[in-house]
Order: C-alpha cells, then sequence, then structure tokens
C-alpha cells in the first residue's frame, strides 16, 4: 500500500472513531424531576429551572434530559416514582416543592443527589443535618415561608387598620399544617390581634370556606403557603371578590391572577437557583457539602383593581415599598 493511500485510510477511520473531546460534548445526563402536583400548576416555573441549568451549561435535549414524574396530587404515588427514578438511574433527583417528594426520594435512595424545594425547616423535617453542612446525599432551597406570617398580617393592617376578625387558611394535609398554625397565632397575637384557623384541602373544601367567612362576617383572609392552594389561585380570586374577602397570599402568582396582595419569595428565582444547583452536582459537586439555601428576595405584589373592587384605599405609604402594582 502507498503512503499517501495508508495515510487517506487512516484519515478515514480516525474520522470514524469517536474524538475523546466529541465524545465528551455529546454526554449526556439525566435529571429526575419529582413533583407532588401537576404539571398544569407548577409548569409556569419549569423556564425558571431549565434556565438555571443552561447558566452551568446544561441544556434539555442537548447535554441534558429530564425524566418528568408529576403524583398529580396524590401523595401516596410519590414512593413508587421515586424508587423508578431511582432505577432508571438519573444522576441527581429535584423535588421542586413540597417536603412529601424530598422525603420519598430520600427514601429511596442514599447514593443519587437529591434537591429539594420546600417551605418548611428541612432540619426539623429530617431532611439535612444542617443548612451550612447538609451531609449526606441531599441538599436544596427553603423558601423561608412559615416565618413571613407577621410580615404579611403587618401588611394586611397597614392596608386594612380596621381589620378585627381575622381568618388564616392552612392545608390541613400538608406536612407543615402546625408549624402554619402556631406561626399564624404567633403573628397576630404580635399586631394585638386574634385569629381563627380554618382548614381546606380539596375543591370543594375551599369553595364551603369561603362562604362560610362571608356568613361570619369575618373581615380579611390570610391564605397560607401550600402548593395546592397556588394550583388553584385563580379559583381562590374569584371566591374573594365574590364574597369581597380581602385576602393576602404567598406568592406573585396570586396577585396576577386577581388576588388583592402576596408577599413572598420569588418562586421564578428560587427555581432557577435550584437548576443551578442541579447543574452543579452535574458537574460533580457534592450535595453534602451544598448549603441550604435561603431567598434573599422578597416580593410585595398589590393589584389595585382588585383594591378597588373591595372598596379598600392603597395608603402611599404601601405603595411606595411594593415590587409591583398591578393598575
Amino acid at each position: 500500500m502507498k503512503r499517501r493511500e495508508f495515510i487517506t485510510l487512516l484519515g478515514g477511520a480516525a474520522a470514524a472513531w469517536p474524538h475523546p473531546l466529541r465524545a465528551q460534548e455529546l454526554k449526556v445526563s439525566a435529571v429526575g424531576y419529582l413533583d407532588t402536583y401537576t404539571a398544569e400548576s407548577t409548569g409556569a416555573f419549569l423556564e425558571s429551572f431549565r434556565k438555571g441549568l443552561s447558566e452551568t451549561s446544561y441544556i434539555e435535549g442537548r447535554n441534558v434530559t429530564i425524566e418528568y414524574r408529576y403524583a398529580n396530587n396524590q401523595l401516596e404515588r410519590l414512593p413508587e416514582l421515586a424508587a423508578d427514578l431511582v432505577r432508571r438511574g438519573v444522576a441527581v433527583i429535584v423535588t421542586p416543592f413540597g417536603t412529601g417528594a424530598a422525603l420519598a426520594a430520600k427514601r429511596s435512595t442514599t447514593t443519587i443527589p437529591i434537591l429539594f424545594l420546600t417551605s418548611t425547616d428541612p432540619v426539623q423535617e429530617g431532611l439535612v443535618a444542617s443548612f451550612n453542612q447538609p451531609g449526606g446525599n441531599i441538599t436544596g432551597l427553603s423558601t423561608m415561608n412559615v416565618e413571613l406570617g407577621a410580615k404579611r398580617l403587618g401588611l394586611l393592617r397597614e392596608l386594612f387598620p380596621e381589620v378585627a376578625r381575622i381568618v388564616a387558611l392552612i392545608n390541613a394535609k400538608s406536612s407543615i399544617a402546625e408549624s402554619l398554625t402556631q406561626e399564624a397565632q404567633t403573628a397576630a397575637s404580635a399586631i394585638g390581634r386574634q385569629i381563627e384557623i380554618v382548614h381546606a384541602s380539596t375543591n370543594s373544601d375551599i369553595e364551603a370556606v369561603f362562604a362560610s367567612l362571608a356568613q361570619k362576617g369575618v373581615q380579611a383572609l390570610l391564605v397560607s403557603s401550600d402548593q395546592f392552594f397556588t394550583s388553584r389561585r385563580v379559583q381562590f380570586a374569584v371566591l374573594a371578590a365574590h364574597y369581597r374577602i380581602p385576602t393576602v397570599y404567598s406568592y406573585r402568582l396570586f396577585a396576577e391572577a386577581g388576588g388583592l396582595m402576596s408577599y413572598g419569595p420569588s418562586l421564578t428565582s428560587q427555581y432557577r437557583q435550584l437548576g443551578v444547583y442541579a447543574g452543579r452536582i452535574l458537574n460533580g459537586e457534592k450535595a453534602a457539602v451544598l448549603p441550604v439555601m435561603q431567598p434573599t428576595k422578597f416580593e410585595l405584589v398589590i393589584n389595585l383593581q382588585t383594591a378597588k373592587l373591595l372598596g379598600l384605599t392603597v395608603p402611599p405609604s404601601l405603595l411606595a415599598i411594593a415590587d409591583e402594582v398591578i393598575e
């Protein structure tokens, strides 16, 4: 064989062999995404999660796939769905909202890294050893929503100084129902008001609660942080307007849907950070040493249209500190 023919043949073979760098570029990682709720109720945040992944050079469909699993509000399905992700050998399991999904994942594996997003104290819930040194194979973000009850009630009193009868709505099926109850009672005491606790865990429960509150002449409602409630935000806005009950919520999404006022962490920022953490783990960092993050940005959103509908005049002092006023 002539030297030129040999070189040509070798070049063709080399082109067919996988180049180390090219093989590395084509390597695809898998992320397990275990959601307690429905795709419709949390889908608005997926773009933020993907943005966080992209900030660490992971693009869905290019070098990372996402295995989506939704329990559709059926908590008993979480262990089965978590086990399925473990069997598929995903590189990391993300539980975007709710302690139940995180605990199900934690019980399913001690080796695959797990990321959570929860409104509870992850130490008290047994998810991590501490905020700074989570230990084990799990870390994530805490929204601190339980601790914000006093701030929301203070804003409500500033908006509606004569308010006397306040009710807090809590999902009795929530793993943090007791913590939310205690926080609401402590917050009400701090502003010199009494608060009644009512519960709802289904669509019909929510409708019954509003009808009952109207009959009792309740002046204001505080809706606790709960992803099921978030998924029913339009229902809340319609019922609160129909029964003319001033209502304060945890997230911007409620005010955007027609709710009166919301105060809480930015969920878009939280989901983005969840994506960043997932990317960092895919890049080799250990969950055990990634600290549990807490939000640094909180949003006050006031829906001026709803305030006018309810006959409320928003004081200039409140408008001045709002992050957004919907007119």
